[in-house]
């Protein structure tokens, strides 16, 4: 998982059981999909959640609960919505390829072309929603959700 660009996050029908090695969010919207599957809450989760051996460590209470979020318009979420449908349809289309080898960095790029430029597109679209643009690289990332993350814990606040 540490090689992984992305956290391959999916849905599953109601009737799942998920393990309490998993995570779930229950009755969200599409968009939170596409933000957790997005390359700026994986800069986030390796940085703030902690590893198993080199593997990350997803925490829903300090990789989720503390991921900071702009206050997003409707027309956001629906671009979100949109994102996280043509992630879901990327994958279908490799039917019946797993998402280990669907988001196996060393066969992402050639064997699952449409995968990555679907990310490609998500990350794009929230980006531009946190600045504007695209973020010039991880450290700019941090940047900016740190930013966030003390307005939005209070900690920015003039005494």
């Amino acid at each position: 998982s540490e090689s992984r660009h992305y956290l391959p996050a999916g849905l599953l029908p109601s009737n799942c059981v998920v393990s309490s090695e998993a995570f779930a969010v229950y009755d969200g919207p599409l968009w939170q999909l596409a933000i957790i599957t997005s390359k700026l809450h994986l800069v986030w989760v390796a940085t703030v959640c902690g590893k198993l051996e080199i593997r990350y460590r997803y925490s829903n209470v300090l990789g989720w609960n503390t991921f900071p979020v702009p206050t997003l318009t409707d027309q956001n979420k629906a671009d979100l919505s949109r994102c996280a449908e043509d992630i879901l349809l990327a994958r279908e289309s490799y039917f019946p390829a797993t998402i280990a080898d669907m988001y196996d960095p060393e066969r992402m790029d050639e064997e699952f072309p449409e995968v990555r430029a679907a990310h490609e597109r998500n990350d794009e679209v929230l980006e531009r929603i946190y600045i504007g643009r695209r973020f010039r690289n991880d450290t700019e990332r941090l940047e900016k959700l740190f930013e966030l993350y003390t307005k939005m814990t209070g900690k920015g606040k003039a005494a």
